[in-house]
């Protein structure tokens, strides 16, 4: 007990003798710093009184599907330091190959009593995967975030970029280097993002049912190259990629067949993530504005926490061309 009191002091920068008064329901003590001593016993782990255990921590969960993809850590930088401006502690929850499933953070938040979660690139944005554990969370009448295109029927607040005009805008530059024959690395047939995109390829580009000019992929680099392989085979000069991730295993695979991009083959990613004005060539993408999201995610939490009303409808927010050494004019024949 003394060692708890101890840790829990040094936690919240209070003294034991605080803690105590709060743990054991007595008065005397800001409603600030009792929230503070409350939520310093959540993150450390300890259980709380009984009589303590209905009221939740000023403790918000943000789970993230990986840390590899830097848009990821980004998105989080917004969030966690949104969070603690309010007055809340963030406790981050990142999925691992053959680690948590975000089904087990779910849990572990539950237990511990969070105020409300933020998810993004979770299992909501797979229309085939199992979404019970987002029921989980309505039943409990907990406040939750998406950040990104889901599916419909979860009914949470979403905050997303326009994937639509993000489409537009890399096939309009695409066009408008002499591409005629643009293909697209997308991510699953069950992605809902990805979805998005090919629909408003499908309108901007006026393509019919055939769609031989899109591939699929998982996020990741040599998923990709495998993807956009097929499509440099066929003959495509511009490929619009679901995310950075894509667009630099697109890049990987038109050298391994012999192309130089851009003058060869074109190449757009999407995200506008951490390091992409270093690769080789640097890259040509559409810009997520990730610190407007991210500040949008917490505010529409935030006002669900304080009981002000919640906000059903999708945010949408436009996106951004950035044009570097990735594209270029259509090669001559």
């Amino acid at each position: 007990m003394t060692k708890r009191l101890t840790e829990v002091a040094r936690k919240a920068g209070v003294s034991e003798a605080t803690v105590s008064r709060v743990l054991n329901g007595r008065g005397g003590v800001s409603e600030a710093t009792r929230a503070a001593v409350l939520t310093a016993l959540d993150v450390l782990g300890y259980e709380r009184p009984t009589k303590l255990r209905g009221e939740r921590a000023r403790l918000v969960g943000l789970v993230l599907p990986e840390l590899q993809n830097p848009i990821f850590p980004a998105l989080a930088e917004v969030v966690t330091g949104s969070l603690a401006q309010r007055g809340f502690t963030p406790a981050l929850c990142a999925r691992t190959i053959g680690g948590v499933p975000e089904s087990g953070y779910v849990e572990m938040l539950l237990d511990h009593q969070v105020s409300g979660v933020i998810f993004a690139g979770g299992s909501y944005a797979l229309a085939d995967a199992s979404h019970e554990h987002y029921r989980r969370l309505t039943d409990r009448g907990l406040p939750v975030v998406l950040v990104n295109a889901g599916v419909e029927e979860l009914g949470f607040p979403r905050v997303s970029t326009d994937d639509a005009v993000a489409v537009e805008q890399a096939y309009g530059h695409l066009r408008s280097l002499g591409h005629q024959a643009i293909g697209m690395v997308l991510g699953p047939a069950d992605h809902i993002p990805s979805r998005r995109k090919l629909d408003a390829m499908v309108r901007t580009a006026g393509w019919d049912t055939d769609r031989h000019l899109v591939e699929r992929s998982s996020f990741s680099m040599e998923g990709a190259r495998v993807a956009a392989t097929r499509l440099i085979e066929r003959g495509v000069t511009g490929v619009i990629c679901a995310s950075d991730v894509l667009a630099l295993g697109t890049v990987r695979a038109a050298r391994r067949l012999g192309r130089a991009v851009p003058a060869d083959v074109s190449v757009v990613g999407f995200d506008d993530s951490a390091f992409m004005t270093c690769t080789d060539p640097p890259l040509t993408t559409v810009r997520q504005p990730i610190e407007t999201m991210g500040q949008a995610a917490v505010d529409l939490l935030v006002t669900q926490i304080e009981g002000a009303g919640v906000l059903h409808d999708e945010l949408l927010f436009e996106p951004e061309l950035v044009v570097r050494g990735s594209t270029a004019p259509v090669p001559r024949d």
